[in-house]
């Protein structure tokens, strides 16, 4: 997305067959050069790295990213050694431990951690995790004080907490002491509580405002094993001190889904971690990749598109719990039972979503408006479906969009952004104004309460904060690409080269590259409405391509009808392995004629 103030255009492409305009990622000339030169790259590998702003100083870690290097002193945290303190003392007394919980991936793996950790020490803990529906987003009075009529002294909230001023003051004064980890955007003043560890509270210099809430909970991990340890507790106890490294795969799940930006210490916390799960260590996520078909070595994309939506799929419309008890049992046989119900309430889960999905459709298309967020709002929609319903919107539309479900006089909702525009800092003004009743998020991605009357005040508030975020600019829809290719210099080396600038996601976009000049040597349809092509170029060379799902589209007319003509391709270069034969794939996304 770029604003529409821009006039510039990659490759004189203005208007794509899917109405882009085509950009170029800006990459200094000279830090390119500097680059190839002491990193030993290729210039086109050059080109993204320096377009996502990593130099040559930076080189090394950014392509292989190692903990060693990365990970900080927890205590950096504010508040981590008071939080890793009271922990200690709970333990070394016998009190009981309760970790509350989010039904994402997120709060899934945060959970399904501590309580891993925790069982590795000998130490039970309870996990209590809400009902979408019944109890909604984040810690609550009646859940808080029966966790502390069960006996629980102690609840460490995971991914959520950072506002819930009411029902941590209500803890607090049943004598309950709480410890907030969380990484959502934090307000002035703090909750009741015993610690709040959160990157992204304002009074924190850790820099680590980046981590999803698993990666802040594995830090936490990290320092209440370090003060076990510096007390002599492991050694008093007889207790092995546990390898904190294979909780890891958890931590790759929680941040890749939770879409935070996949640099820093994040990158090393998802290519350790998908290390530690090509080992099959954690019995829950063997099953459900098992029941995901996934059987090649793990990927971002398999923990974003196959994994995570299934560990959702419990929170989303079916058992609150079941990601994290999947995740966190030791026991085979309840891991496989789990996975096929969570396999199971996924596959009803797409059939709600694409219901909602047609009506949402029908909603904006029906009303053209030029406000910079989408809001799309209905009855009976399932409020489980609300935030992947908004992120289709957004990538349908590009730009952001909130997808609102009313139930009576209440309604929730769910908003998800795009690069540029924090979502979460424009619903945190809203709930400050007082226009919702609860609400919160972070830059990407913002879940929120509202009572139906409030909902045309809400709408104007976040388009009005937008705006200025925009400075008055208007969207226009555009892709960004990393540079131009001829046919014949898409090859399997350079896509082994692409494969060191991953794991791919938010903050670290796949590259995108334009094939100049492809010339259709033959173009079929294939399966359900995909294009398949082979390509030639001026200057020698044969590429496959293929283009999903767009037979009824412009992008598919244009490639159905262009053999024997030249275009200008568009899209992520990857491997096609075939009989053990590894070559190089165009995954086409967009097409304009060469001119």
């Amino acid at each position: 997305m770029t604003s529409a103030s821009s006039v510039s255009t990659f490759l004189g492409v203005a208007k794509s067959a899917l109405g882009r305009r085509w950009d170029l990622r800006r990459a200094d000339d000279a830090s390119v050069t500097t680059l190839v030169r002491e990193a030993g790259v290729s210039d086109a590998v050059a080109r993204v790295l320096a377009a996502r702003g990593v130099d040559a100083m930076a080189a090394a870690d950014f392509l292989h990213p190692t903990l060693k290097v990365l990970l900080p002193d927890p205590s950096q945290l504010t508040d981590m050694d008071q939080a890793a303190a009271r922990i200690l003392a709970a333990v070394k007394s016998g009190e009981k431990i309760a970790v509350f919980g989010d039904y994402d991936v997120d709060g899934a793996t945060s959970s399904a951690l501590l309580m891993r950790f925790f069982r590795s020490i000998g130490v039970t803990v309870t996990v209590y995790i809400p009902d979408r529906r019944i109890e909604g987003y984040g810690p609550n009075a009646p859940a808080l004080l029966k966790l502390r009529q069960q006996g629980a002294k102690i609840v460490i909230t995971v991914d959520c907490g950072i506002v819930a001023f009411e029902a941590l003051s209500a803890a607090k004064e049943s004598g309950l002491d709480v410890i907030v980890v969380d990484h959502h955007k934090a307000e002035p003043m703090m909750p009741a509580a015993a610690a709040v560890v959160n990157p992204n509270r304002l009074d924190d210099a850790s820099l680590q405002g980046h981590l999803a809430a698993v990666g802040v909970a594995f830090l936490l991990a990290v320092a209440v094993n370090r003060a076990l340890r510096a007390d002599g507790w492991y050694a008093a106890q007889g207790v092995a001190e546990p390898d904190l490294r294979l909780l890891l795969d958890l931590v790759a799940l929680g941040t890749v889904c939770d879409v935070v930006p996949l640099k820093g210490l994040n990158r090393a916390f998802v290519v350790r971690g998908l290390q530690v799960m090509a080992r099959g260590g954690n019995v829950g996520l063997t099953a459900l990749s098992r029941v995901a078909r996934i059987d090649t070595k793990p990927t971002a994309y398999h923990l974003g598109y196959l994994l995570g939506p299934r560990v959702n799929a419990g929170g989303r419309i079916g058992q609150a719990d079941l990601g994290t008890r999947l995740l966190s049992t030791e026991d085979p046989d309840e891991a496989a039972a789990l996975a096929l119900r969570l396999d199971e309430y996924n596959a009803a889960r797409k059939e709600i979503e694409a219901a909602v999905l047609r009506e949402a459709i029908e909603q904006v298309e029906s009303k053209a408006s030029d406000d910079p967020v989408i809001f799309a709002v209905g009855k009976d929609w399932h409020p489980g479906v609300i935030g992947i319903i908004a992120g289709r919107l957004r990538e349908r539309y590009d730009r952001p969009a909130c997808v609102v479900a009313l139930d009576g006089g209440m309604a929730k909702g769910s908003g998800r952004s795009i690069a540029g525009v924090d979502l979460g800092r424009a619903i945190l003004g809203a709930r400050e104004a007082g226009h919702l009743f609860t609400g919160g998020g972070h830059a990407m991605a913002a879940g929120f309460s509202v009572t139906e009357d409030k909902i045309d005040a809400l709408v104007g508030f976040v388009q009005d904060e937008v705006r200025r975020q925009l400075q008055g600019e208007a969207f226009a829809p555009s892709m960004s690409l990393d540079g131009a290719l001829a046919v014949s210099a898409v090859t399997a080396d350079l896509v082994a080269e692409l494969d060191c600038v991953s794991p791919f996601g938010a903050g670290n976009d796949e590259p995108r590259f334009a094939i100049v000049d492809a010339n259709l040597v033959k173009v079929d349809i294939v399966g359900s409405g995909h294009v398949r092509c082979i390509l030639s170029g001026r200057s020698g060379g044969r590429l496959k391509a293929i283009a999903f799902n767009c037979v009824d589209s412009d992008l598919g007319q244009l490639l159905l009808t262009g053999a024997g003509k030249r275009l200008h391709l568009a899209g992520t270069i990857r491997a096609d392995t075939w009989q053990g034969r590894t070559e190089a794939q165009l995954i086409i996304e967009d097409g304009a004629p060469s001119f």
